[in-house]
């Protein structure tokens, strides 16, 4: 439909950026969808840009055209975050891919957007550094921060609104700004960084990002530990936490996740309920956080107790673990994973999940539960085939209960995967309508035209 609005702001585009500017078929599918199940749509165009300029530039024309604008990073989304649900262009950031300077001194890098978690990663460690943030799939930096990431060891490090210093962002209008200085704390203003941060690409256009890194551990362990409910599980997890130990990672897996992950990955771990923890330090600091850590989680009926710093088995372990929802899908012919993703107070956090257990069973859904216990978030792995109607529409009832469960215990509609499409429904219900309507302000003085990612976090 659109190609012929906006042929105006594509001519004038394709005219500044030459062959950077695509209306290639495959190209405009390959950014018509992420990783989610929501209905993919095409952009126009698909431009891809190089530096701060090249987006000032793009946004300049489309803005002036009142042409659509959606950030596009790897699209490893869940969502619809990158989707370009009314069509325009999509900004293609991927060759923005540079780490342009680490301070080991600071223990902070500045990099692009379009820097990915393992290539920064690969960096970071010649200086003997790394960036925490984990959230399986390896996504950009820049879409990392647009969405409020987080992942597998946000109770030791934070997720990245803890761990982004400051941004450069261009705004609809093509202005650049940065939002903050290098420096750990500022009481100077607004809190612009954390504005951007979670905004998804409606507000501007993130061109470059300070985060802060962390030392290499002198030691790195993982451990499993067995239970027989979940409620024990993250009873334990509680107490641990409560206690302040020093813990990087405490994940929940269910026996069916576990089942499903030992068939996918060749694992032989024990399928029960079973909690992954790593910690992270001295060979005298882990030690000792490993032991007060079975000591309480015994206490709350947890066996078998296994620990490991050997890389190649931790390794494996996480990547059993990150493979979980694959691992999932491939038990059920023509098997999508509907993604969800909420969080509760760490207290109601074993309430939330024998209560959608329950609803599990009575839907006979297959959802094996995976969770960041540690910080009360968990998903349900659900796993359907699209094709079915019957049992599609049974998923996205489940979804919605999942949802008002989480809301009436004082959580959230998502923990990390943000609002796109998905979940706008359910956010008046969590925050209310004077503080969406405040998010409707903020984004019509920022980009008053509308041009930025239209019909994500809100309707209008």
């Amino acid at each position: 439909m659109s190609t012929t609005v906006h042929s105006s702001a594509i001519d004038e585009l394709r005219h500044m950026f030459g062959d950077k500017v695509s209306m290639n078929e495959t190209v405009r599918d390959h950014h018509s969808h992420d990783e989610s199940f929501h209905v993919p749509v095409m952009p126009d165009a698909v431009v891809y840009v190089s530096c701060t300029e090249d987006v000032a530039a793009a946004l300049k024309i489309c803005n002036a055209h009142g042409t659509p604008v959606v950030p596009f990073g790897a699209g490893t989304s869940l969502e619809a975050n990158s989707t370009p649900i009314h069509g325009g262009i999509s900004l293609d950031l991927s060759h923005m891919d540079q780490v342009l300077r680490v301070s080991a001194q600071d223990l902070d890098c500045t990099i692009q957007p379009g820097v990915r978690r393992k290539q920064l990663n690969e960096i970071l460690a010649k200086h003997g550094l790394f960036f925490p943030v984990d959230p399986g799939a390896d996504a950009t930096l820049g879409g990392m921060a647009s969405t409020g990431a987080s992942g597998t060891t946000t109770v030791k490090y934070g997720a990245m609104k803890q761990l982004v210093l400051s941004l450069t962002v261009v705004t609809p209008s093509g202005e650049v700004i940065t939002t903050s200085r290098r420096a750990r704390k500022t009481s100077a203003g607004y809190d612009l960084t954390h504005l951007f941060v979670g905004s998804e690409g409606t507000l501007g256009v993130i061109t470059e990002l300070t985060l802060r890194v962390f030392g290499i551990p002198e030691v790195i362990s993982a451990a499993t530990m067995q239970f027989d409910t979940i409620r024990q599980a993250v009873e334990g997890v509680m107490e641990v936490v409560q206690y302040g130990i020093d813990i990087a990672r405490i994940e929940l897996v269910d026996s069916d996740a576990v089942m499903a992950v030992n068939k996918y990955s060749g694992t032989s771990l024990p399928e029960t309920v079973l909690l992954l923890l790593e910690f992270h330090g001295s060979q005298e600091s882990t030690s000792m956080s490993a032991t007060a850590v079975r000591e309480i989680l015994q206490r709350h009926g947890g066996s078998g107790f296994k620990q490991t710093a050997d890389e190649a088995e931790r390794r494996k372990l996480w990547q059993a673990r990150h493979d979980t929802a694959l691992a999932c899908r491939l038990l059920k012919k023509n098997g999508r994973i509907f993604a969800t993703d909420v969080c509760v107070p760490i207290s109601r956090l074993a309430d939330c999940i024998e209560a959608t257990q329950t609803d599990l069973r009575e839907s006979k859904l297959f959802g094996p539960i995976i969770g960041h216990v540690g910080d009360g978030n968990f998903h349900v792995a659900l796993t359907v085939d699209p094709e079915n109607p019957e049992e599609f529409h049974e998923m996205e009832e489940f979804h919605s209960r999942l949802v008002v469960r989480a809301l009436a215990m004082e959580g959230t509609c998502t923990g990390e995967h943000g609002i796109g499409v998905g979940k706008i429904q359910f956010l008046v219900d969590e925050l209310g309508t004077s503080a969406v309507n405040m998010m409707s302000s903020i984004k019509r003085a920022l980009d008053p035209n509308g041009i930025m990612n239209p019909g994500k976090i809100f309707l209008s």
